[in-house]
C-alpha cells in the first residue's frame, strides 16, 4: 500500500513539500543560531523596516526583527497546532462514528445524539469563546480546542459507512464464523475506511493550521510565541499594508497556502489509490491516451511512406 501510494507524482511533491516544513519545525532555532546567526524574537533598531537585501533575505519588522528566521520558527507552533488538531479530531471521529456505525441500536442513539449536538454548536464562536477565556495559552491548548470542536463533520461520515460495511457479504460472513466484534471492527471495517480517514487526518492538519492563523490573527494567542499566524497579526497591527511592508505578511501567507496544497496533494494522490473508480478512471485515461499516440504515429508513418 505504501509503495503504491508514493507512485503517485502528487503524493510524491505533496510529502516533499511537507517535508521541507517539518524539518524547519523540527530544527527551525538551530537552523537561526547556527546557520543564519539571528534569532527571530530579537529587536535590532538599526534594522528597521528593511525591504529583503543580501542582509535580511526576507526582510526586516517594523522593530528590526528577521522574517526569515520568524518564517522558520514559526512553522513549529503552526504545524504543531495543526497535528495535534487533527489527531484528536480524527481520533474522536473515528471513536464515535465507528462506534455507533458499527453497534447499531443504543449505542448509536447516544453517540450520534452527541455527534448532532456537536454539529449543530456555533464551533467557531465557540472556540474564540474558550479560546479567549484561556488567553496566553500556548500551541498545545490551541490545538486542543480546535481538535474537541471539529470532530462531528467526520463522525457522521464514518458512522454512515460504518453502516454500510456491517451489512457487507464479507462482514456478514465473518459474524457468521464466530469472529468477535473487536476483529470485525480493526480487520474487516476499519482497513476499508483508510481512504476517509486519511483524506479527514489530512484535512485536519490544514484546518488546524488555518484555526490557529485566524485565532492569532483575532490577537487570542500567546504574543510571546511566533507562528505564521503571530506574524500576519502582528503585520496587520503595525499597519505594514498601509506602509507597503509586504516582505512581513507575505512570505507566512505563501506557507500556509504552500502546506495547504502539500496536504491536498497527498490527499488527491491516496484518493485515486484508494478508491476503485478513481483508478479504474486513470486506467481508462491511459489507454486513450496510448491509443490515440499510436493512431497519430501510424498516420504519421503512413504519411511519410507516401
Amino acid at each position: 500500500m505504501g509503495a503504491t501510494i508514493l507512485r503517485s507524482w502528487k503524493v510524491r511533491i505533496g510529502l516533499a513539500v511537507f517535508a521541507v516544513f517539518a524539518l524547519a519545525a523540527i530544527f527551525g532555532p538551530w537552523i537561526d543560531h547556527a546557520l543564519l546567526g539571528r534569532d527571530a524574537k530579537a529587536l535590532n533598531y538599526l534594522a528597521v523596516s528593511q525591504s529583503p537585501n543580501s542582509q535580511h533575505l526576507l526582510g526586516t519588522t517594523s522593530t528590526g526583527q528577521d522574517v526569515l528566521a520568524q518564517v522558520i520558527v514559526g512553522a513549529r507552533d503552526s504545524l504543531l497546532v495543526g497535528l495535534i488538531a487533527a489527531v484528536i479530531g480524527t481520533a474522536l471521529a473515528i471513536l464515535f462514528g465507528v462506534t455507533a456505525g458499527f453497534f447499531g441500536r443504543g449505542v448509536d442513539t447516544v453517540l450520534n445524539f452527541v455527534t448532532n449536538l456537536f454539529i449543530v454548536l456555533p464551533i467557531f464562536p465557540l472556540t474564540l469563546v474558550v479560546a479567549g477565556y484561556l488567553q496566553g495559552t500556548g500551541p498545545v491548548t490551541i490545538a486542543l480546542i480546535i481538535g474537541v470542536f471539529g470532530w462531528a463533520g467526520g463522525a457522521r461520515t464514518l458512522r454512515a459507512q460504518t453502516m454500510t460495511l456491517r451489512n457487507r457479504d464479507f462482514t456478514v460472513a465473518m459474524k457468521m464464523l464466530g469472529e468477535s466484534k473487536r476483529r470485525l471492527i480493526f480487520v474487516e471495517v476499519f482497513p476499508q475506511l483508510s481512504g476517509w480517514v486519511s483524506a479527514m487526518f489530512l484535512h485536519g492538519i490544514i484546518g488546524g493550521v488555518l484555526a490557529e492563523a485566524g485565532l492569532a490573527f483575532l490577537g487570542i494567542s500567546n504574543p510571546d510565541t511566533v507562528s505564521w499566524g503571530t506574524m500576519i497579526q502582528n503585520a496587520q497591527q503595525q499597519n505594514a499594508i498601509l506602509n507597503g511592508q509586504w516582505w512581513w505578511f507575505v512570505p507566512p501567507g505563501l506557507c500556509i497556502a504552500a502546506i495547504g496544497t502539500a496536504v491536498g496533494l497527498i490527499n488527491f494522490g491516496i484518493d485515486e489509490v484508494a478508491s476503485p473508480r478513481l483508478r479504474s478512471a486513470r486506467r481508462v485515461v491511459r489507454k486513450r491516451t496510448s491509443r490515440t499516440a499510436a493512431r497519430t504515429a501510424a498516420r504519421t508513418g503512413s504519411e511519410a511512406a507516401a
